[in-house]
């Protein structure tokens, strides 16, 4: 509609009457003098009254400011009405043409923020889901073989844990050939125990000789199709066959280690030459050293004196060569390893790889290919977790040693193979079992151990006053009723009994007592061979005859009536031991 149908005089467009206000970034409707009051639809926000003045209007748009949204009030001036469907902003004066209504502008601010905005929401989602597929993408690169009950379904932050780490000499992957047996099945060549405590202040790494002598249990197998199937166990043969042969998978080595040393691994990382090969060449290297040149053609390693940087080929040359470094046997090859590992770990740690994007992802993707793992380990989020319990051990506090063996006296006069040493084996076995360091940690765990060691301390009662229920929670069964057996025809604890089976497994065996029976609780763990941290003070119960009786559960780690289960207050050392942050040379 033009202005005469609106009874506007002259051929003045309205929308040329809408004029910005700089004041306040918006359009306002300016009236001339000479148009009659009337009904023309004003602005949601008039012009202040000396704008207005200035452009010698009268007091009109004054009063239509005071009277503005108050209908039948003289001089109002009703605000504009939308067309149906339009939004407000884009017709401001219903009626005119839209290509010439202004529109009210973004400040160039907002623009700014707006598009930066939405550009920082597209990198967040894009990141996350790049992250997410990469995960996946890592995840597919994991090869896992289930061992059934040999380990454990999940991994816990919270508690110790055993790792066992196994090497084989399978001649996979381009570039081999010239390594291992020929036609090799995969043999356990390097196996390492490595075990983490529960407080993540220390880690022990124990190294098991290939040629130890040992007997390997019968073995559950899972087969491809889900089936079952037992292989039979071989006495007195090298450790090594525990993997590869006869069909024996990694779940038949972690049988084989807890038969040795009676610690139960949780779960197994397994890898082959390649590993070696492409871990150390996405770190960019490993530092070694040597106290004396090596030339060896069989290994094809050759270094020189002092430190050298090895990586690939060579890393692998290096940690498979048994002809130049000791007597040339795989006790001292073992040292060199254990070596080679301290530097890879500490070179992993280092800033130079922790702060380089390039390194961290080329290492992602050589750990994963390179790894098979049981399925408790099988998605890349559990190993992350493991990796960063791993990170929380100081270096310093990382034990590397070697089971303590002799030679094996059946062999004669040619040494091939070893046996473990009686007397420091268990000691070492049983440090690491009961989660006892090899090295000196934080002063507040010896105050912790102090604490609990002075629960042995002070008066004891007569065996014939210790009043005790037993329960199984976790030692194989009939444990209950050995050790009631035990304790009143070998002990003289005549007021104890069978309780049955607890309500639930426990790795340790506990003895929970009430204050006032103290005494008591001395002389069982005495009887019992009980440590301080087995000792729980707490409550009694009442059994059946109305009296407070104590409760001896018998845990995972109950080795039979009469075995102490005292943990040693101290790690024994042993001989050629070393810890992670030390640089050593091979000799």
């Amino acid at each position: 509609m033009d202005a005469q149908g609106r009874g506007q005089a002259g051929d003045i467009d309205p929308a040329d009457q809408w004029v910005l206000n700089p004041s306040t970034g918006e359009y306002e409707l300016r009236l001339t003098p000479s148009a009659p009051q009337s009904a023309v639809p004003g602005p949601r926000r008039a012009a202040p009254a000396n704008a207005g003045a200035g452009r010698g209007r009268s007091a009109a748009p004054e009063r239509e400011r005071e009277t503005h949204g108050v209908p039948g009030t003289p001089g109002q001036v009703p605000p504009p009405r939308r067309r149906r469907g339009v939004p407000e902003e884009e017709d401001p004066l219903p009626g005119r043409r839209r290509s010439r209504a202004p529109q009210k502008k973004k400040s160039k601010a907002k623009k700014v923020l707006l598009w930066t905005g939405g550009t920082m929401a597209f990198v967040l989602v894009a990141a996350t889901t790049a992250g997410y597929l990469y995960l996946r993408h890592l995840e597919g690169n994991v090869t896992t073989t289930d061992v059934g009950t040999a380990g454990k379904a999940g991994f816990s932050k919270d508690e110790a844990f055993n790792i066992l780490i196994i090497g084989t000499d399978k001649r996979t992957g381009a570039g081999n050939e010239a390594y291992g047996d020929a036609g090799s099945v995969g043999h356990a060549d390097t196996t390492i125990l490595l075990h983490v405590s529960k407080d993540r202040t220390n880690a022990t790494a124990l190294s098991i000789p290939r040629d130890l002598v040992v007997d390997i249990p019968d073995c559950p197998t899972v087969q491809k199709d889900g089936s079952e199937k037992i292989i039979k166990g071989t006495p007195d043969v090298r450790f090594n066959t525990s993997l590869g042969q006869d069909g024996r998978d990694p779940g038949c080595t972690m049988r084989t280690v807890k038969e040795v040393t009676g610690i139960s691994p949780d779960h197994f990382m397994m890898a082959d030459f390649n590993a070696v090969k492409t871990l150390t060449t996405a770190v960019g290297g490993v530092e070694v050293c040597v106290t004396k040149a090596v030339n060896d053609k069989e290994s094809k390693l050759k270094l020189p004196a002092g430190k050298s940087k090895v990586e690939g080929e060579q890393a692998l040359a290096f940690v498979r060569t048994r002809h130049s470094f000791g007597n040339h046997g795989d006790l001292d090859r073992i040292k060199v390893q254990q070596q080679f590992l301290s530097s890879l770990m500490r070179k992993m740690a280092s800033g130079d790889t922790l702060s380089n994007p390039t390194k961290l992802l080329k290492l992602a993707e050589a750990a994963t290919k390179a790894l098979t793992v049981d399925t408790g380990l099988g998605n890349v989020s559990t190993l992350k977790d493991v990796a960063l319990e791993l990170k929380k051990v100081p270096p310093k506090n990382i034990t590397f040693m070697t089971v303590p063996v002799i030679d094996n006296p059946a062999d004669g006069v040619v040494r091939k193979t070893v046996i473990v040493n009686q007397v420091t084996g268990p000691e070492v076995f049983n440090a690491i079992a009961n989660d006892v360091s090899f090295t000196a940690v934080k002063q507040q765990k010896a105050k912790e151990a102090a604490a609990i060691a002075a629960r042995l301390k002070g008066t004891k009662s007569a065996a014939s006053e210790v009043r005790v229920r037993i329960l199984n929670g976790g030692a194989v069964g009939g444990s209950a009723q050995e050790t009631l057996n035990y304790l009143q025809n070998d002990e003289g604890v005549t007021k104890s009994e069978n309780a049955g089976n607890a309500s639930a497994e426990l790795a340790k065996t506990t003895l929970e007592y009430a204050p006032d029976q103290a005494d008591q609780a001395r002389r069982l763990a005495e009887i019992m061979g009980l440590s301080g941290a087995a000792m729980k003070p707490g409550k009694s119960v009442t059994n059946a005859q109305g009296k407070p009786t104590m409760t001896l559960t018998l845990g995972k780690d109950f080795k039979g009536a009469g075995v102490s289960l005292t943990a040693p207050a101290k790690a024994p050392t042993v001989e050629g031991q070393s810890t992670a942050d030390k640089v050593q040379c091979a000799s």
